[in-house]
């Protein structure tokens, strides 16, 4: 709540001194870095924070996660025989996301599995990237920050607005 609150405050400042400055509809090329820059900043702050909590939560749960380019963080628990996950198969998963505090908030022990095609959207990006990496029969954790889950509103109904999640994952089924 406290960072959602900072988040708002530091995208109304450029705002506010724009309007202040300027009484004239046109932004000029300098209002407009300005702007930009601060969006900038704002977003490499969350972005470090976001960071910050998911390595404290590693730390907690003693866990050795990777993070990809994409900030996507990443253990996998145990590698499946079967086939490789590639874009456009039919995918089955056992599955619990939680928030970091560990607050349950989906799982396929309340809604059943999971089931979805690779690449082809529909579920959190995070869990797309990750997914890919596996084989069928493989279990993997992921930790996707906000900007790869459901980003600055959340899904508007069990995961609140800039919420890392994180997915226990079983590869159950792959199919063409």
């Amino acid at each position: 709540m406290k960072n959602n609150k900072l988040f708002v405050l530091l995208l109304m400042v450029p705002v506010f001194l724009m309007c202040s400055r300027n009484t004239e509809k046109n932004l000029t090329n300098e209002q407009i870095r300005e702007t930009e820059e601060a969006l900038i900043g704002a977003n490499r702050m969350l972005l470090q924070k976001d960071k910050d909590r998911i390595k404290e939560y590693m730390a907690e749960h003693d866990l050795s996660l990777r993070e990809t380019e994409t900030g996507l963080w990443f253990e996998i628990l145990k590698h499946g025989n079967g086939t490789q996950v590639q874009e456009g198969m039919l995918l089955t998963i056992d599955y619990k996301v939680s928030l970091l505090d560990g607050t349950v908030c989906y799982s396929s022990d309340s809604l059943g599995y999971k089931q979805f095609r690779a690449g082809k959207g529909g579920i959190e990006s995070g869990l797309d990237e990750g997914i890919r990496m596996l084989n069928e029969g493989s279990e993997a954790i992921f930790v996707l920050p906000p900007h790869l889950a459901h980003g600055l509103t959340g899904d508007g109904d069990q995961i609140p607005a800039r919420s890392v999640i994180v997915y226990y994952v079983k590869l159950l089924k792959v199919e063409p």
